[in-house]
């Protein structure tokens, strides 16, 4: 019978003429010499070009690989030999090698030797270590040498082959050969040493045809082959399987066999004239080299023909001869996973046939080799001939005692007790046979399962397998394809149910027999089963086992292995590779038992296991529980810390994760464990385990999020303690703490950044951080730091600067400090907010003076048109000193029909004598009134609760009252309450404005509106009225932030009383005025007025009374021209204070001036009831100033 010999075509490279082909040793590398000057390289995997070089113009007859140099050798026509890295395209070397086309090169195996031959009949031997010096010189031929090859079995030993049609064999060291062979008609163009042991073989090619293969020891040739009908341009020992390679010009590759010479095979890809053959030591791979291109083949299985048996004993073929190798003699040494193991070769002798396969016997008590179209069955232990035929497959069944074989395509024979039982044909062919619990016949439609028995049909699928494995109990099987692998179980009472009561059997078998369990897509090359678990490598090299679906890698191979077995009692498993190297993986038997348990469900089975697993083992039974679901039960079973600590998270119990992170220490778990705390919403855990992983950026989330101030400070102090600037800078910027933030950055150098922050919200600081900035910065350069501007020395440079350090000061006081968030929707969002605007005509506190009441009222701005004709005027009040001055800051705005001015807010010492104040006529509402401003709540609660009342009208008109009218009459109960209390106990030290007490009471007094009053205030003011001319119009006063909003209207215009927004009187942030927002109508600060104290003189005391400018620019804006009078005159606001001596000439002075200024006269007024009248009538404005404004009226609190 023919050798069996798959070929496989694995690369096709269309180009020039190839006249020379080498393979890498390790590497998918194939080089080729191109007639047209050119060397490449191609990776015959990924059938890619990888590297290529441009020589010559002339044809490279020869290039070889030199792995060990990473180098690349060319000879040319140009009598050049070349050297290249291969890596790095450089050019290592060239040189002028010989006087002629240079044919053949050849690479020491071991030394730095390279032989060269050529057309002028020399070689040479050069030494690379010796700069690439010529070592010797070989003389002998008479014509061109075609080839040059180094002996394999005697490194010092050559051999050459030339056109003068001889062989001559040489010794490195000696000019002369050792001896020639003759017997070639024509000249002889290619050698090739055998590489196997047993042989001392020389091959040659010659121009006459012929292939002859000599004796090199008897000097004698052995053999002649024939069939090339031209010149045999290339032959070669195949160095793995026993064939001879011989190509020819006839365009034929002819396969021979090395042992009977006889002719296996002829192949011919029609690319004209072969010029080289090359095979790969340890692969099955040969290239080929063509007129037009090249070709790289497969011969043959890459398996190594090898068994183990189930006692540990191992038979292996090299080439002919059979060795054994037995596992017991490691004894109790330690094995280490994937280290060869040192075993004892023994040697079996020679089989007849060359082995392609070697197989045992289920019960290991034969086996059987296979190869050359002969089986053969010997005894495992002395190697002895039990039975032999022909056949091109062998198989065992289940059963040792029974096997089948494949003669032709299509005849099947089973043989028992080593007689043949039965023979048959299947239906659709056989191209291959499987053995196992079942006959498998594939077809090429199909595969086909038989009874070993009876031959019956069980089951026929449209699969095509390569390879089928059968489990102990014949219960699983898997069936390996190209692409993929089944997992199916054999149902063997539903077949014998089937069988006997003849029923469901259709053409394809019993439908029922199999049942599939999973389809996994990786390539399986070798495998096993052990229990349910099935045992393989893959295509990629890895060591895998299957179990209940899941996959679990056992190890990574670092080239290709091949199973050999699994021994219970070591928990080891077996493989070995092409050089017949053996290795070991451990594998528990009882893990495999107790994850066969847990895919059965049998978990009393797994329980009783689970004890005998050693704790090293645990964690990998946990991974393969976690992958089954059964979570809870693998964290109980996993003795890895990292493991556990995933499972508790992933089963919520946390405080087993923060047990687990607590011996850990890792930041990346205490991270892990505070996002599964926040999601399960435990913060107190959440911040400890961020606490513990210093991760600031989560406190500082949670602690926003959570809304927590306490936190938030606290984190800024440890996060500018551990140096974690950027959220230190941010918690203490969100907290408003600008001046840390400012500290920060210049701690830090960041002095420009700092100077920008200080600009933006600290400009009192500028001139500081300037400073620094300036100092820093001409270190490096002193011209860019005396560019620096500071604004104390270049305030031209600053425009608008007062007014920052204003706004500065108004946010410092305005701050209340931390709000809850439940106020957030009543506060106006910053970028709603104009601070400039805001804080125009505040008056800070150091600027104030130093009186409670006069403290307790600051400037508010008024509104007037922008007309040129309009002129804002201060007018100043003479008075006498006071024991004990009360001063109140009001608002007032006069207005008239043909020109509207513009008030200033005038501060009056008045006295609190009854008989010359006009203020004692209001003592009758203050005492109806004063009741009820004792008992009231807070502003807030009695302005949700206070009902709107209305005061009848005296007109059909009636009037809604704006949000300054609504609390007009609190106002002037405020007036008589501050009377009365100064009545009581004179002020005798100066308060702060912003106190507690004076607070509460004006919130009171805001929201103590009291309609009886209200009636009263509007009945006199209509009486007082009378002293008016009639077409004088109304006033009002608008006070300041804190004091109370009076507002009332005239007789004929009834007021309806509404509550204030809730939005204004609980807002804590200050908003922005309505009357600051019409556009285009010019602002006017008031100046504050200030009083001395009350042992100044009289004469004193009227010069202290002045106006004192908030802005630079209105300073500039004022004249010094006398103020004009308006034509209502000054409105004043009078308030009763403490009696002091001396007194009442100011006020009558006062009077009289207000009088004066009403009227538009010149002339005193000495009517206490006209003096009476223009002061209700200044607190009457609101209505006309509405109708000047044309804009909403809105107020701060």
């Amino acid at each position: 019978m023919p050798l069996r010999l798959e070929i496989q075509r694995r690369l096709t490279a269309r180009s020039e003429r190839v006249k020379s082909a080498d393979l890498h040793p390790t590497e998918p590398w194939m080089v080729l010499s191109l007639y047209t000057g050119a060397v490449v390289v191609w990776n015959h995997e990924t059938q890619a070009i990888v590297k290529s070089f441009e020589l010559c113009d002339l044809p490279v007859r020869v290039t070889k690989f030199v792995a060990r140099k990473h180098w690349i050798i060319a000879g040319a026509d140009d009598m050049q030999i070349r050297v290249f890295n291969y890596n790095t395209l450089d050019k290592v070397c060239m040189f002028e090698a010989h006087c002629d086309y240079i044919r053949s090169v050849a690479v020491h195996p071991t030394q730095p030797f390279v032989l060269t031959s050529s057309d002028d009949m020399l070689i040479k031997l050069w030494d690379w270590d010796r700069k690439w010096t010529c070592c010797q010189v070989f003389e002998g031929h008479a014509h061109y040498i075609m080839q040059v090859v180094f002996n394999p079995k005697d490194n010092n030993q050559f051999a050459s082959a030339s056109l003068d049609r001889t062989i001559k064999v040489w010794q490195l060291g000696s000019k002369t050969p050792n001896f020639t062979l003759e017997g070639h008609e024509k000249g002889v163009n290619c050698i090739d040493y055998y590489r196997g042991g047993d042989k001392p073989y020389l091959i040659s090619g010659a121009d006459d045809h012929l292939v002859k293969i000599w004796d090199y020891q008897n000097k004698t040739c052995v053999q002649t082959l024939e069939g090339h009908a031209q010149n045999v341009t290339c032959v070669c020992f195949h160095p793995e399987l026993p064939v001879i390679l011989t190509g020819s010009e006839d365009g034929t590759v002819r396969v021979w066999h090395s042992n009977t010479y006889r002719l296996e095979n002829t192949l011919n890809y029609g690319m004209e004239r072969v010029w080289c053959i090359c095979g790969q030591h340890g692969f099955n791979n040969v290239a080929l080299g063509y007129d037009e291109g090249s070709i790289l083949i497969k011969l043959g299985r890459e398996e190594p023909a090898m068994s183990m048996d189930s006692g540990g004993k191992i038979i292996w073929a090299r080439h002919s001869e059979v060795q054994q190798a037995n596992l017991k003699v490691l004894g109790e040494a330690e094995i280490q996973d994937g280290e060869k193991l040192p075993l004892g070769v023994k040697d079996m002798g020679s089989c007849e046939v060359y082995p392609q396969t070697i197989q045992h016997s289920p019960n290991g008590r034969f086996v059987v080799v296979c190869g050359d179209g002969e089986y053969i069955i010997y005894t495992a232990m002395a190697l002895r001939n039990k039975s032999f035929g022909s056949a091109q497959e062998f198989v065992w069944a289940h059963d040792s005692s029974q096997y089948a074989i494949k003669e032709g395509n299509s005849v099947v024979k089973i043989f028992k007790n080593f007689k043949e039982k039965k023979t048959f044909k299947p239906g659709f062919g056989a191209d291959c046979i499987f053995g196992g619990f079942l006959l498998g016949v594939r077809s090429n439609s199909g595969l086909a399962f038989f009874h070993w028995e009876t031959s019956d049909l069980i089951r026929r699928v449209e699969i095509l397998p390569k390879h089928i494995f059968w489990s102990d109990s014949g219960e699983l099987v898997c069936i390996a394809t190209e692409e993929s692998f089944f997992v199916l179980r054999y149902l063997m009472e539903r077949v014998t149910t089937a069988q006997e009561s003849r029923e469901m059997l259709t053409e394809d078998g019993i439908e029922d027999a199999f049942e599939v369990l999973g389809e996994v897509q990786e390539v399986v090359k070798t495998g096993l089963w052990v229990g349910d678990c099935f045992i393989y490598t893959s295509s990629i090299n890895r060591l895998n086992y299957y179990v209940g679906g899941e996959i679990i890698t056992i190890a990574h191979l670092d080239r290709t292995m091949y199973l050999l077995g699994y021994i219970p009692k070591d928990d080891r498993l077996y493989l070995g590779d092409k050089e017949l190297n053996i290795i070991s993986y451990s594998l528990l038997l009882s893990v495999l038992e107790y994850e066969t348990a847990v895919m059965r469900k049998d978990f009393n089975t797994a329980d009783r296991v689970l004890p005998t697993i050693p704790l090293e083992q645990r964690t990998r039974v946990a991974h393969f529980l976690e992958k089954q679901g059964f979570r809870q039960q693998a964290l109980a079973v996993s003795t890895d810390p990292d493991h556990k600590f995933e499972l508790a998270l992933q089963l919520g119990e946390l405080n087993t994760a923060h047990e687990l992170a607590l011996e850990a220490e890792s930041e990346h778990k205490w991270k892990q464990l505070a996002e599964a705390a926040t999601t399960r919403c435990q913060f107190s855990l959440a911040q400890e385990c961020l606490h513990q992983a210093q991760d600031y950026g989560g406190l500082l989330l949670l602690a926003t999020a959570s809304g927590s101030a306490e936190m938030v400070g606290k984190l800024a102090e440890g996060a500018e303690k551990d140096g974690k600037t950027n959220v230190a800078f941010l918690t203490y910027f969100m907290q408003g703490r600008t001046d840390k933030c400012l500290e920060l950055l210049i701690k830090t150098d960041r002095l420009p950044e700092a100077a920008f922050l200080a600009r933006t919200y600290m400009p009192s600081h500028v001139s500081r951080v300037v400073k620094l900035w300036k100092e820093n910065l001409s270190k490096v350069n002193q011209k860019a730091a005396d560019a620096l501007a500071d604004p104390s020395q270049y305030s031209n440079l600053f425009p608008g600067l007062q007014q920052t350090l204003l706004a500065e000061q108004y946010l410092k006081e305005a701050h209340v400090g931390v709000r809850p968030a439940a106020e957030y929707p009543l506060v106006t969002p910053n970028e709603d907010r104009d601070v400039l605007e805001e804080s125009k005509g505040f008056i800070p506190k150091r600027d104030s003076a130093e009186p409670e009441e006069a403290v307790d009222s600051m400037s508010e701005s008024c509104v007037a048109p922008s007309e040129p004709e309009v002129m804002e005027q201060v007018f100043p009040i003479k008075h006498d000193s006071c024991a004990d001055p009360i001063p109140l800051t009001e608002k007032t705005i006069g207005q008239t029909e043909e020109a509207p001015l513009t008030v200033p807010e005038i501060e009056k010492h008045v006295e609190p004598n009854r008989a010359h104040s006009p203020c004692h006529l209001m003592e009758d509402v203050k005492s109806e009134n004063i009741l009820k401003a004792e008992t009231l709540v807070s502003a807030e609660e009695r302005l949700i609760q206070e009902p709107c009342a209305e005061v009848p009208a005296t007109e059909a008109d009636i009037i809604q009252s704006s949000p300054v009218e609504d609390v007009g009459s609190s106002d002037e109960l405020t007036v008589e309450e501050n009377a009365s209390a100064a009545e009581a106990q004179p002020v005798s030290e100066p308060e702060n404005i912003l106190s507690e007490e004076n607070a509460a009471q004006t919130a009171d007094m805001l929201i103590s509106t009291d309609l009886k009053a209200d009636a009263r205030i509007t009945s006199e003011s209509a009486a007082l009225e009378e002293t008016f001319s009639p077409d004088q119009p109304e006033t009002g006063i608008i006070p300041s932030q804190v004091s109370p909003v009076v507002a009332a209207a005239t007789d004929e215009t009834p007021v309806v009383k509404q509550a204030a927004s809730v939005e204004e009187l609980i807002s804590l942030e200050p908003t922005e005025s309505p009357l600051l927002d019409v556009p285009s109508v010019a602002v006017q600060a008031f100046p504050d007025l200030s009083l001395d104290p009350p042992h100044k003189s009289d004469e004193d005391a009227a010069a202290v009374l002045k106006p004192v400018p908030v802005r630079e620019f209105e300073q500039e804006e004022e004249t010094a021209e006398p103020p004009a009078e308006t034509v209502d005159g000054p409105e004043v606001a009078n308030v009763p204070g403490a009696e002091p001596e001396g007194s009442e000439a100011p006020v009558e002075r006062n009077v009289a001036e207000l009088e004066a200024g009403s009227e538009g006269s010149e002339e005193p007024a000495e009517d206490l009831e006209e003096a009476m009248n223009n002061e209700v009538n200044c607190r009457l404005f609101i209505r006309n100033y509405k109708n000047f404004s044309n804009a909403p009226t809105k107020f701060y609190f």
